[in-house]
């Protein structure tokens, strides 16, 4: 008899648990489904954070903002990477004040996507008041964290306002991002090898920088390839490449690319004696 009971405890017992695991689990899978519902419509493509087999949307789809705000928000209690998607889908809806408080908590658990996008819009100014030290500071964190957007940020924001003190530390840092195949990492490298910025001029290895960032369809690298191609600095002269590179510059948008396109579809101008434009020869 007391084996008898012995054994309907432990099946009790046994049952019991069993009944507190199926309790806990649709919680887990509950928590679990957010994150990828999270990751499905807002995840960041270059987000260091993101699973390799998440591929990301560069902007999230204004049908979908109002699914990844929910999602993530959910997600956003467990999961630093869904805190800066969270940012993101604020972002893409407007506001501003959530998504830079959805940013700052997640670099403050260590995003260094969250770090570039808060520094970037205190950068320009654009959710409120204007902090370059800031956005310099966070720009530096995410760069030493190896994020390859936040050194280019960086070397970026230096160059425009001459805040710089150590260009040679900014070069090095952009070399080591764009090893990471980082498009706009190799065309700030390249902008500063070819104006002998934080270390020596070099046509040749910043033509090679501009080209590898022009193949990933960088504007400003393919406007800069076809000024290259051109005149042929840092290697050959290739009129027809030159005018490829700025068809497709001009076709994302590039005013200097459609500036240069018009410069070689009519080289010749013919003037007058004062100087003044009389007309184009175009070919």
């Amino acid at each position: 008899m007391k084996q008898s009971v012995k054994r309907s405890n432990a099946v009790l017992i046994a049952f019991g648990v069993s009944v507190l695991t199926l309790a806990d689990a649709p919680a887990a899978h509950a928590q679990s489904a957010d994150l990828v519902l999270c990751d499905r419509i807002a995840a960041d493509p270059a987000d260091p954070d993101k699973p390799a087999d998440v591929k990301g949307v560069s902007d999230i789809a204004p049908s979908d903002v109002a699914t990844a705000i929910k999602f993530c928000k959910r997600a956003s209690t467990s999961s630093r990477r869904a805190l800066y998607e969270l940012g993101r889908a604020y972002a893409a809806n407007r506001q501003m004040t959530e998504a830079v408080s959805a940013y700052r908590k997640a670099a403050d658990k260590g995003s260094s996507a969250a770090m570039v996008e808060l520094g970037s819009l205190l950068a320009n100014g654009s959710a409120g008041a204007k902090d370059e030290t800031e956005a310099r500071t966070l720009f530096a964190r995410a760069a030493q964290a190896g994020d390859a957007r936040g050194a280019a940020n960086l070397a970026a924001l230096s160059a425009n306002d001459g805040g710089s003190s150590d260009p040679a530390a900014a070069r090095a840092m952009l070399a080591k991002a764009a090893e990471t195949n980082s498009a706009e990492a190799q065309f700030q490298l390249g902008l500063m090898m070819a104006n002998g910025v934080g270390g020596p001029k070099d046509d040749a290895a910043a033509r090679a920088m501009f080209e590898k960032a022009a193949a990933q369809g960088h504007d400003g690298a393919l406007d800069w390839m076809g000024n290259f191609a051109e005149s042929g600095r840092g290697g050959p002269e290739d009129r027809n490449a030159a005018k490829s590179y700025y068809e497709k510059a001009a076709a994302l948008g590039n005013d200097d690319a459609k500036a240069a396109l018009e410069r070689i579809k009519c080289p010749l101008v013919m003037k007058t004696k004062r100087g003044d434009v009389l007309t184009h020869l175009c070919f």
